[in-house]
C-alpha cells in the first residue's frame, strides 16, 4: 500500500505522468497512466467550486493507491492546504483515529459511503462528520437511508459523479439542506451527452484526453444528470430488461442485511435475477415477492458469508456473478 511518503516521491520525480489504478467494480483493476498536469487542473476545479482557500484544512483518510487518495494529495499541493494524514480505515473520526490527526477542525474530507454510515453510528464520530465544512462522497452508491441521514447535516454535504480516468470528479450533487436533489451538476469546463443506448458521454478536455462514453444509464435534464443505473448491470430475463440497481433500490428500504443483485445464466430465460445475501434466504424470498414487480423476483437465493466488495467499498459485480454460478454449477 501506498504511503504519503511514497507518494510525494513519485510525485516530484522527473516523469510527467503518474501510475493509477481503477478500482476494479466491473472487473479487475488496471493500471493506467495520467498526467500530473491534468491532475494539477482537477485539483483547482474542486477547490474553486468549492470555495477553498490556502490554510484550509484537508484530510486524507482513503488510500492512495487509487485515484480519490492521489486527489486530496494533489488538491492539498495545488490550493496550499494543511493536508492531515490519517491510515485508511473503516472508522476515520473514531477516537483513535481522531488523537492520530490532532482533534483538529476540518474544513475538507473525502469518505467511501462506508465510511460515512459507519461514522453515523457512533454518536461522537456523527458529531466529528457533522463538523466538516465540505465533504464529499464517492466511490460507490448512495442509498436513500443514508442520503435522508445526511440531509439534516448543518455543513455542505455533496455526492460526487467521476472515475478514474476523470481523475476523480467531474460533477456533483448536493446532499444536505434544501438544495439536496438526485441530480449531478458538472464542473463548467464539463459537457455531457448520451449514446445511443441511453449512456452518459462526457467531454472533459481538462482532465481527460478523449470523449469518455460511459456505462452508466442516465438521464439528462436542464445541464444535469442523473444516474439510473450501469449498462452491464442489466438483467435480460425473457426478454424483460431489469436493472441491478433499480432492484437494490427498492429492496434496501425493507432488508437491513447486506444483499446484492446479481445474475445468472439460465437456459430457458436466457439470464435470471439471483439474490446473495448473508442472512436467511427464506426472509428475503419473502420480502422480494412482497415489494418487488413479478418480473424483477429473484429465481435465485444464495446466502453467503459476506458481500463481494472492491478494496474501495464498491460491490464486485463480476465476483457476484462468479459466486451465482459456482454455488449452483459447483
Amino acid at each position: 500500500m501506498m504511503n504519503i511518503d511514497d507518494f510525494y516521491k513519485e510525485w516530484n520525480n522527473p516523469s510527467d505522468k503518474m501510475l493509477v489504478h481503477t478500482s476494479g467494480s466491473t472487473g479487475k483493476p488496471k493500471p493506467i497512466w495520467v498526467e500530473k498536469s491534468r491532475m494539477e487542473a482537477s485539483a483547482r476545479i474542486t477547490c474553486d467550486f468549492l470555495g477553498l482557500q490556502e490554510g484550509d484544512t484537508a484530510l486524507l483518510c482513503m488510500s492512495l493507491d487509487f485515484i480519490a487518495g492521489k486527489m486530496m494529495v494533489v488538491r492539498s499541493l495545488v490550493r496550499g492546504l494543511e493536508l492531515i494524514v490519517s491510515s485508511p480505515s473503516g472508522h476515520p473520526l473514531s477516537n483513535e483515529k481522531w488523537q492520530e490527526i490532532g482533534m483538529n477542525d476540518i474544513t475538507f474530507a473525502a469518505m467511501v459511503p462506508l465510511q460515512v454510515y459507519n461514522s453515523l453510528q457512533v454518536p461522537e464520530e456523527q458529531e466529528r462528520l457533522k463538523r466538516i465544512k465540505h465533504l464529499i462522497i464517492g466511490g460507490g452508491a448512495i442509498d436513500d437511508e443514508l442520503a435522508q441521514a445526511l440531509k439534516t447535516f448543518p455543513n455542505i454535504v455533496w455526492s460526487t459523479y467521476g472515475m478514474t480516468e476523470t481523475l476523480s470528479h467531474i460533477a456533483l450533487r448536493r446532499l444536505s439542506g434544501n438544495d439536496s436533489s438526485d441530480w449531478y451538476t458538472p464542473f463548467p469546463s464539463v459537457n455531457i451527452s448520451l449514446d445511443n443506448d441511453g449512456c452518459l458521454v462526457i467531454d472533459a478536455p481538462l482532465v481527460c484526453t478523449e470523449i469518455l462514453k460511459t456505462n452508466d444509464i442516465a438521464e439528462i435534464r436542464n445541464g444535469q444528470f442523473r444516474i439510473l443505473g450501469r449498462k452491464d448491470n442489466v438483467i435480460v430475463s425473457g426478454g424483460v430488461k431489469i436493472q441491478m440497481e433499480e432492484v437494490e433500490r427498492l429492496l434496501k428500504q425493507h432488508i437491513k442485511n447486506p444483499f446484492l443483485i446479481t445474475k445468472r445464466k439460465d437456459n430457458k430465460f436466457g439470464e435470471i435475477v439471483a439474490l446473495l445475501t448473508t442472512d436467511n434466504t427464506d426472509e428475503a424470498k419473502a420480502i422480494c415477492e412482497r415489494v418487488l414487480p413479478k418480473y424483477w423476483q429473484p429465481r435465485a437465493y444464495l446466502s453467503i458469508k459476506e458481500i463481494p466488495l472492491t478494496p474501495t467499498g464498491k460491490p464486485a459485480r463480476k465476483e457476484a456473478e462468479r459466486i451465482a454460478e459456482v454455488q449452483v454449477n459447483g
